[in-house]
C-alpha cells in the first residue's frame, strides 16, 4: 500500500493524563528530524497542550467512533501511538485503521481478551500490510517482556540455551494505580462474567500463543501462586506474593516465545511474583497482598461493592500530582535456569511512577524505536510483543534514558 505519510508519529489521547505525559516526554527528547502529531476529539484541549508544551506540532482531530477520521490519522504517519482505553471499548477501530494502512502502532493494553480479539481481526491485515501491531507497551508488559528477552540474549551469547523455569520478581514499587487501569480491569471483569469463552481465554496459560495446539504440556503454570523465595534461586528469600498483572504478563512473554518458534525453549516455564521482604512476617505480608489482590477483583465484580469502590478508586484520566510521580520507581528481578544447569539474572528498574512517568517513557521509547527504524527491529508486520518487535533496538533507548537493563550468569 502507497500512503504518503509526512509524519513519524502521532500520540492519539493526548490530552488524557498519560498521553499528555507522553507527548511531553516526546517534547523534550525528540530527536532532530522526527515529526510528530497530537490526535484527540476536541480541537481547543489540542491547542492548549501543544502552546502547554511549546510546539507547533500538527493538530489532528479523530475520535474512535468515527472510522474515517481514524483511517486518516493512520494514513498521515508512520507510527501511533494510543493511550485511549479501555482498549475492548475504543482500540479495535484504530487497530484496524493502522493495520489496512499499514502503518505501526503501539499502546499501553494490559486486557488478555482485546489482545486476543486483535490477534484473531488483525494479524493477517498486518502481516500482510507491513504494519506492526505492539500492544502493551508500558510497564504492562516492557519490564517482563523485555526482561526475559535480556535473559535469553545472555544465555545465547554463552551457549546455554534453551531457558527452563523463569521467575520475575518485583523486587519494590512506589507508585499509584491509574484510572485507566481499574477501568479496563472493571470492563474485563464485566466480559468474563457475562461471557463463557471469554473466561476460558482468560484463563489460559497460552491464550494470546500464535499455535496454541504447538504449545508444550508443562503441567499447570498457576499466575496467583505463594512462591518461597528459594524455589526460585539461592538469592532470593523471604515469601513471595503473587503479582497482580501477573495473568496478563506471563502471556505476553509466552507469545513471544512462540512468535521466535520457542527460541527460548520447549520447557520454557514463566510466573511473576513479588517481595514482601524477608522478615519472618513475610508470610503473612504475602498472604495480605493475595488477599487484597482477590478482594479488588471480586469486589469490582458484586454490584454492591462495585459501587462503593468506584466512589474510592481513581477514575479513568486521574493520576497523581508530579512529586509523586517523580519520587515513584520499581527495580525488578528475574531469575532463569538452563537445561544446561547455568543460572542467570537479569534486572529491569527505572526512577519514576511505574504506571505514568515510567510508562510514558517505555511507551514514547517504544513509538521512536519504530519510526528511527534500524536492521535490528522486526521486519515483518503482524500483532508482535515488545520483545520480538523491538528486542535489542527498546533496551538501549531506554539505558540511554536512565533505565538499568542488564543480565549475567550466576555462580
Amino acid at each position: 500500500m502507497t500512503v504518503s505519510r509526512d509524519l513519524d508519529i502521532v500520540v492519539y489521547g493526548a490530552t488524557g493524563f498519560v498521553g499528555r505525559l507522553t507527548a511531553a516526554y516526546l517534547a523534550e527528547n525528540l530527536p532532530d528530524g522526527v515529526a510528530v502529531g497530537l490526535a484527540g476529539r476536541s480541537r481547543t484541549k489540542l491547542e492548549k497542550l501543544a502552546a502547554d508544551l511549546g510546539t507547533d506540532w500538527r493538530l489532528i482531530e479523530a475520535n474512535a467512533d468515527d472510522p474515517a477520521s481514524l483511517a486518516a490519522l493512520a494514513e498521515s504517519t508512520r507510527v501511533v501511538i494510543t493511550t485511549v482505553g479501555p482498549y475492548a471499548a475504543y482500540g479495535l477501530p484504530l487497530v484496524q485503521a493502522c493495520a489496512e494502512a499499514g502503518t505501526d502502532y503501539v499502546d499501553l493494553t494490559g486486557e488478555v481478551l482485546f489482545h486476543r480479539e486483535s490477534i484473531d481481526r488483525f494479524d493477517d491485515v498486518a502481516r500482510r500490510t507491513g504494519a506492526r501491531i505492539v500492544h502493551s507497551c508500558g510497564f504492562d508488559s516492557v519490564p517482563s517482556d523485555l526482561g526475559v528477552h535480556v535473559l535469553y540474549r545472555a544465555a545465547e551469547a554463552d551457549g546455554n540455551l534453551p531457558l527452563t523455569d523463569t521467575t520475575f520478581v518485583l523486587r519494590s514499587f512506589r507508585g499509584g494505580v491509574s484510572g485507566g487501569t481499574i477501568d479496563s480491569l472493571r470492563q474485563q471483569l464485566d466480559a468474563i462474567r457475562k461471557d463463557s469463552t471469554a473466561r476460558k481465554i482468560a484463563a489460559r496459560p497460552y491464550s494470546l500463543s500464535p499455535a496454541p495446539a504447538r504449545e508444550p504440556d508443562l503441567g499447570r503454570q498457576n499466575d496467583f501462586a505463594f512462591v518461597d523465595g528459594k524455589s526460585v534461586a539461592p538469592e532470593v528469600s523471604g515469601r513471595l506474593a503473587p503479582f497482580v498483572m501477573a495473568s496478563y504478563n506471563t502471556r505476553i512473554v509466552r507469545r513471544s516465545n512462540a512468535l521466535r518458534d520457542w527460541a527460548y525453549g520447549r520447557r520454557f516455564r514463566y510466573r511473576e511474583v513479588m517481595s514482601v521482604g524477608s522478615s519472618p512476617f513475610s508470610p503473612v505480608l504475602a498472604g495480605l497482598v493475595g488477599l487484597g489482590t482477590g478482594a479488588l477483583a471480586a469486589g469490582l465484580s458484586f454490584p454492591p461493592t462495585r459501587f462503593v469502590l468506584d466512589k474510592l478508586l481513581p477514575a479513568p484520566g486521574e493520576g497523581p500530582s508530579e512529586k509523586t510521580r517523580e519520587n515513584g520507581h520499581f527495580t525488578v528481578d528475574l531469575y532463569a535456569s538452563t537445561e544446561s544447569g547455568a543460572r542467570y539474572t537479569a534486572r529491569f528498574s527505572a526512577q519514576g511512577d511505574p504506571g505514568y512517568k515510567a510508562t510514558a517513557v517505555m511507551l514514547a521509547e517504544s513509538a521512536l524505536s519504530l519510526a528511527l527504524g534500524g536492521a535490528a527491529l522486526h521486519a515483518g508486520g503482524g500483532v508482535l510483543t515488545p520483545a520480538v518487535a523491538f528486542g535489542d533496538v527498546l533496551s538501549e533507548r531506554l539505558r540511554a534514558a536512565g533505565f538499568e537493563i542488564s543480565a549475567r550468569r550466576l555462580g
